[in-house]
C-alpha cells in the first residue's frame, strides 16, 4: 500500500489534489466554529447551491475563467443572505429557499436550455458532486487555493478576539462600540470565497460539510473557544487527506469520500463525548 501511494504521488495532480483539500480544509474549520456557534450554518448550505447556479451561468456565457463570474456572485449573494437572515420580516430558513434553491433551479434550467457538453449529466453531477477523478486542478488553481487560504488564515487571526466577541454576545460588541455586523459580513464574504475554491475538489452540495461537521465534532471534545477551533482545524485537516489517500486507494469521488471521513470522525467524537460523561 505504502509503495501504491508512493508511485501515485510521484504525478503533479496527485500531489495538487492534497495540497487543495488539506488548504481548504483547514481555511473551513476555522469560519466553521463561528458560522455553527452563530446559527449561520445556513450560509455556507445557501451559497454551496448559488455557487453552482453561478458556475451554469460562467458555462452558458463560455467564460474562460469562471472565477470572474463565480466568486463576484456568490460574494454578492452572501451579503444578500446575511442581510435578509436578520429581517424580521424574512427569517433565515426563508432567505435560503428563495436564493439558494432558486440558484440551483435556475442553474440546471440554464444548463438543460444552453447545453455547451454532450455529457450534461456527467458536468452537473462533477459541479454538485465534486470531480470522479483528481485530474482537474491545474497549476493555477493550487496558487489561487494557495493565496486565498493564506488571506483566510492572516484575516482569522488579525480579528480573531472581534470574531470571539461577536460569535458569542453580538449585543455586548455592539455595546461596546465594536461595529459588529461589519464582521458578520467579513465571515460571510471569506465562507463565500472558500466555499468557491472548493467547489472543484467537493462540489457545491458537499462544501457545507466541510464547514460544519469538524466544528460540531470539536464541540464534543473541547469547551473553550480556542480549543474548538485548534481541534476543528485538526480533525478537518485530517479527514481531507485520510479522504484524499482512501479515494486513491479505493478509486471512489474525492468529494464524496472526504464528507464520509468527516461524518466518521463526528460519530468517534460524539461516542468519546458519551463515554466521558
Amino acid at each position: 500500500m505504502l509503495e501504491m501511494l508512493g508511485i501515485y504521488f510521484g504525478y503533479p495532480f496527485v500531489r495538487y489534489a492534497m495540497l487543495v483539500g488539506v488548504l481548504i480544509a483547514l481555511s473551513s474549520s476555522l469560519l466553521g466554529v463561528s458560522l455553527v456557534l452563530k446559527r449561520f450554518s445556513f450560509i455556507g448550505d445557501g451559497l454551496s447551491h448559488v455557487a453552482f447556479g453561478a458556475m451554469a451561468v460562467a458555462t452558458v456565457l463560455d467564460v474562460e475563467n469562471d472565477m470572474v463570474v463565480v466568486l463576484p456572485i456568490t460574494i454578492g449573494s452572501a451579503v444578500l443572505l446575511l442581510r435578509t437572515g436578520q429581517n424580521a420580516r424574512l427569517k433565515g430558513d426563508a432567505a435560503i429557499a428563495m436564493i439558494s434553491v432558486g440558484a440551483l433551479a435556475c442553474g440546471y434550467l440554464f444548463l438543460n436550455l444552453f447545453s455547451r457538453s454532450a455529457n450534461l449529466t456527467g458536468d452537473v453531477c462533477s459541479t454538485l458532486f465534486g470531480s470522479t477523478a483528481i485530474l482537474t486542478l491545474s497549476r493555477s488553481d493550487v496558487w489561487l487555493c494557495i493565496m486565498m487560504s493564506v488571506l483566510v488564515i492572516m484575516i482569522f487571526t488579525i480579528f480573531y478576539h472581534r470574531i470571539f466577541a461577536v460569535t458569542f454576545d453580538e449585543t455586548f460588541a455592539q455595546a461596546t462600540g465594536m461595529k459588529a455586523g461589519r464582521y458578520n459580513l467579513l465571515i460571510a464574504v471569506v465562507t463565500a470565497s472558500v466555499i468557491v475554491l472548493a467547489m472543484k475538489l467537493v462540489g457545491s452540495l458537499l462544501i457545507s460539510a466541510l464547514i460544519i461537521f469538524p466544528a460540531l465534532s470539536a464541540m464534543r471534545l473541547f469547551k473553550s473557544f480556542r480549543g474548538v477551533i485548534m481541534a476543528s482545524a485538526i480533525l478537518s485537516v485530517l479527514c481531507a487527506a485520510s479522504g484524499i489517500l482512501l479515494s486513491i486507494l479505493a478509486s471512489t469521488p474525492v468529494g464524496a469520500t472526504i464528507v464520509c471521513m468527516d461524518i466518521a470522525m463526528f460519530a468517534l467524537c460524539s461516542l468519546m463525548d458519551m463515554v466521558h460523561r
